[in-house]
């Protein structure tokens, strides 16, 4: 596998990873929605796993580049 290609895996594995994410979050939406702190804490902690990764993913991308120069 080439730079390149392990580089596109791993952003995939992200994006996949963020749209399980979104699919749990709509799936606790109705147990959470009677509560303002379990919506609080359902919206805060998907968005805190999806920054998470895209923070992992833009290292991965600044590695690569530095890399490529």
């Amino acid at each position: 596998m080439t730079r390149a290609s392990l580089h596109m895996l791993k952003g995939v594995g992200y994006l996949i990873s963020t749209v399980s994410v979104v699919l749990l979050a709509i799936v606790s939406w109705s147990g959470a929605s009677e509560s303002p702190l379990l919506v609080a804490c359902l919206l805060g902690g998907a968005a805190a796993s999806i920054a998470g990764m895209f923070c992992r993913w833009l290292t991965y991308d600044m590695e690569k580049r530095r890399s490529d120069k």
